[in-house]
């Protein structure tokens, strides 16, 4: 949407977007992403979780001044009706072959930071994004073997070994209270139950995650509640 946008703006072209709601718009949760750490993956100065629906995304990304040079499209859009950020609105058909299900749609913001990891968060099975495990993860209570599906995942990370971790797709309840948030406890749990750490993490963990800080802070030992006190300044200048 951003390259288009810009597109747009360099052309003169008018830009529309028919609205349509946010799965995971109900909340807004995360580390602000900070500049330095700017991908494909992570753009804009926001929280992982951001809480806005396409068009909403697209006129901060116009009035913050975003595109390049600070250039601004002309935005048109289209409404929603009867949607509210209250709502817990369910995607009528699959948004990815590996978010099949409400769960994994919810559930998407916290285990997508395991993809900056060595973990797996289920590729390759018929619930992906919906468990987490590593082959030498202690303390677990789930079992689960990836492999090769067709259309959806072409040779997952750890085909054909048994990993060892935790099935979450029973916490679709944290998400249909008004407590919803990104929910650290499973990385730190991973982290803390994986032997080798020193490997732990890869180089597109903090592109996930916005800032080199949250890495640092789960290898020093930090709880989850200090981790999130570091994003309430950050949080409330979004917000």
């Amino acid at each position: 949407m951003h390259y288009v946008m810009e597109a747009c703006a360099e052309n003169n072209i008018d830009f529309l977007i028919l609205d349509r709601p946010n799965p995971n718009g109900f909340y807004v949760d995360g580390p602000v992403l900070e500049k330095k750490y700017a991908s494909f993956v992570g753009m804009h100065q926001v929280p992982v979780v951001y809480g806005m629906t396409i068009a909403e995304y697209a006129k901060m990304v116009n009035e913050e001044g975003w595109l390049k040079n600070g250039v601004k499209c002309k935005l048109q859009y289209i409404l929603c009706n009867n949607y509210s950020h209250k709502s817990r609105y369910q995607l009528p058909i699959k948004p990815s072959p590996n978010l099949p299900t409400p769960a994994s749609v919810y559930l998407y913001p916290s285990l997508c930071l395991f993809e900056g990891t060595i973990v797996s968060v289920g590729r390759g099975t018929d619930q992906p994004f919906e468990m987490y495990g590593h082959p030498t993860m202690i303390n677990s209570s789930y079992e689960f073997t990836p492999k090769s599906i067709e259309g959806a995942s072409k040779n997952p990370l750890y085909e054909g070994k048994k990993c060892k971790g935790e099935y979450l797709g029973n916490a679709i309840q944290l998400y249909l209270s008004d407590t919803a948030r990104l929910q650290l406890s499973w990385l730190i749990n991973a982290y803390n139950n994986t032997e080798d750490k020193q490997v732990f993490f890869n180089t597109f963990f903090n592109n996930l995650a916005g800032n080199s800080s949250l890495k640092q802070q789960i290898i020093s030992g930090k709880t989850e509640e200090e981790i999130r006190a570091s994003w309430d300044k950050d949080m409330v200048k979004f917000k």
